[in-house]
């Protein structure tokens, strides 16, 4: 699993960053200048690899997921720097002025940019819970990676622009792309900025009406090619008998999946070492566990293997089936490797638990998306309680020790000694021929000279042991738990879940609460919350610093919703759930969706500083920023690309949080040449009001 989920994220960076480069080279269209670009990429790494070690940090999917998803940002400093050298190169100095004007006029925007995406994983690294011990990695990776990059673009590409590259020829203007179109059409925009602005807002109010409908669910549902099959027959089944009905099971699971299955391994009977799983410590002759490993190529989801199978075990008498899908590392790490719906019930008196459990169950298997389900009052082995009869035994004088030590004695015999066989000492142990049930009665207690029989003395009565009494926080639990084979979004299933167990009339001081995966996710998104929070308002004050100003900086901020419109967007047009790992792309989106807007703001407050007037600044700005500002967007996309696609181990637990940055970079960058003009003319004509 650790081999082939690391060699996807390796491939999946190296993909993104061949993409990268390609498309400096299609905007800048010279081998030189593209080269000098992708140099930054490679000293950012192996740079990021010597902060790694320091911190003591590892080579891992999240690490290298992180350096995946900073690959495309590696080169946005470096682009910025080489693009500004390349324009001043183009109107006319020397290549060494170039190189130093060029760098200067935009190191301040590019420091700017770049500590505003490292601030924002910040609060990441602090976080608690399952996000934070997740995240912990990425997001030092991801800093450092940038820090690197930024050294790179200030002190490395000036350097190798000045040594290696050649005067502009004259037809290079032709040879790159420009997109001169674009201060005409800004000027249209901006005399219609109040009907842009409005535009933008009702996008964003769209988005969050989005949000309930788009759903949220812990971690990303994993598609794993194994399952396994715990069987559980009548208590007292043979071994033999058991052997025969996992024969037929078998037959019957090939011929309903034949051609979807690899492997079927059947393991029957008494298990030789006890695992974590407190249940396998009653494993007897009735029991079996069947693993079942589909092919590597099944066009069938696991999901709709394990309902089929369902479906024909549920036919067969007297068979207790339950399904456990194989979990990846991450999900057992987190804590996910139970039943994802778990429904606690609490109180005291356990019979009136019992009963309200069994109205939960039966409530959750009216809905279509669960199966799978148990309660924790489940009938357990059956056993014989011998009641004593205190009264009884002092008028015969027996006492209670007494009693229970000759039972023992005849139930499970006594040792005799030893004898030596073969040079070795085996144990002697006497004892009475098995007894049945009925024959209990009969057994004869000794006292003195008297014997009684054991019905004189005790009630005799059958009953089945409980699986589990469980307490949490000193009060009984009953616990009811379902598997899900829906797409439906998590949340959607708990509202579902909700409206049927509330039709339930709890005692007062019973009620229920749905735990397991629904708690984490509450955690989880409760945690991510604050920490989308903090980094917003870490990312002002560094605006505000950097930019001297209170208004500047809600300017650029206005980037953040603008990005999430299209995360949202990119969830609710593929119809996946938001996750943890969503929520992190999103908290990434506040520190990368800023970017462009601070190489904008940066560029438009430069040319007042000279004179220009603001609607002319405004306009020369967006023409000079333009082209930096698509790059850098586009290769980002481009670099992030294969992980949003990615197949193999671990893909599906990095693909929502490159389509969360992937569709808040398209619409932030789109609405940065568009919304934020017309959001900086308004508030800087506001604050002169």
């Amino acid at each position: 699993f650790i081999t082939t989920a690391i060699d996807e994220v390796k491939q999946s960076a190296l993909i993104g960053i061949i993409l990268a480069v390609l498309i400096l080279y299609v905007f800048l269209r010279r081998v030189g200048v593209t080269a000098i670009i992708s140099i930054a990429i490679p000293i950012s790494i192996v740079a990021t690899f010597n902060l790694m070690y320091f911190k003591g940090l590892t080579l891992n999917i999240m690490t290298l997921g992180g350096l995946a998803l900073g690959a495309g940002m590696l080169v946005d400093n470096a682009i910025v720097v080489m693009e500004n050298i390349f324009r001043n190169l183009e109107s006319g100095m020397s290549l060494k002025e170039a190189s130093v004007q060029g760098t200067a006029q935009v190191s301040g925007a590019i420091t700017s940019s770049t500590l505003t995406t490292i601030i924002v994983f910040l609060p990441i690294v602090f976080l608690h819970g399952a996000a934070g011990e997740l995240f912990k990695d990425q997001a030092w990776t991801v800093a450092f990676s940038l820090l690197s990059s930024l050294v790179v673009a200030v002190l490395v590409i000036p350097m190798l622009s000045n040594r290696f590259l050649q005067t502009t020829p004259s037809t290079s203007r032709r040879q790159s792309i420009q997109f001169s179109g674009y201060g005409e059409f800004l000027s249209k925009v901006l005399d219609r900025k109040w009907l842009v602005i409005l535009a933008s807002l009702v996008a964003i109010a769209v988005a969050v009406l989005l949000i309930p409908i788009v759903g949220s669910e812990f971690i990303p549902k994993t598609d794993s090619t194994e399952f396994s099959i715990d069987i559980t027959l009548p208590e007292g089944t043979e071994l033999r008998r058991t052997e025969a009905t996992v024969a037929n099971i078998e037959a019957l699971i090939r011929e309903a999946a034949g051609t979807d299955i690899e492997t079927i391994y059947s393991k029957i009977g008494p298990s030789a070492t006890i695992t974590g799983d407190q249940s396998s410590i009653f494993e007897d002759e009735n029991t079996a566990i069947m693993k079942i490993i589909l092919k590597a190529n099944t066009a069938v989801a696991s999901d709709k293997i394990i309902n089929r199978i369902a479906a024909i075990l549920d036919d067969i008498p007297d068979l207790e089936t339950k399904f456990v899908q194989e979990q990846t590392a991450l999900q057992t790490t987190l804590g996910t490797e139970t039943a994802p719906i778990v429904v606690e019930v609490k109180g005291e008196d356990l019979e009136i638990i019992q009963i309200l459990a069994d109205q939960v169950k039966q409530q959750l298997q009216t809905m279509p998306e669960l199966f799978n389900f148990e309660s924790s009052f489940d009938e357990g082995r059956p056993e014989v309680n011998v009641v004593l009869d205190r009264v009884k035994a002092g008028i015969y004088n027996v006492s209670i020790e007494n009693i229970s030590s000759q039972l023992q004695d005849q139930l499970m015999g006594r040792n005799a000694g030893e004898w030596e066989t073969e040079g070795e000492l085996q144990d002697i142990t006497i004892k009475l021929p098995y007894l049945s049930v009925g024959q209990l009665e009969d057994i004869t207690i000794e006292s003195g000279s008297q014997k009684i029989r054991l019905s004189e003395l005790a009630d005799i009565r059958m009953s089945a042991a409980p699986k589990e009494i469980n307490r949490n926080n000193q009060v009984r639990v009953g616990k009811v738990t379902a598997h899900i084979n829906s797409d439906k979004p998590f949340d959607h299933i708990v509202k579902a879940i909700e409206t049927r167990v509330n039709k339930i009339d709890f005692p007062p001081e019973y009620q229920y609460q749905i735990t397991g995966e629904e708690q984490l996710r509450k955690e989880a998104f409760q945690n991510l919350k604050f920490a989308l929070i903090l980094s917003i308002i870490l990312v002002y004050m560094v605006l505000a610093s950097q930019f001297e100003s209170l208004v500047h900086p809600f300017t650029i901020l206005f980037t953040i919703p603008l990005a999430g419109v299209g995360a949202i967007f990119a969830f609710f047009i593929f119809g996946k759930a938001l996750n943890i790992m969503a929520y992190i792309g999103i908290i990434m989106l506040a520190g990368i969706a800023v970017n462009d807007s601070i190489i904008f703001v940066d560029a438009i407050n430069q040319l007042r500083r000279e004179g220009v007037p603001l609607r002319a600044a405004i306009i020369e700005a967006g023409q000079r920023r333009i082209r930096p500002i698509i790059m850098t967007s586009l290769t980002t996309i481009l670099a992030l690309l294969p992980l949003t696609l990615g197949f193999g181990e671990g893909a599906a637990l990095r693909s929502p949080m490159a389509l969360a940055v992937i569709g808040g970079l398209i619409t932030s960058t789109i609405l940065t040449l568009i919304v934020i003009p017309c959001v900086y003319l308004v508030l800087d004509q506001l604050r002169k009001v």
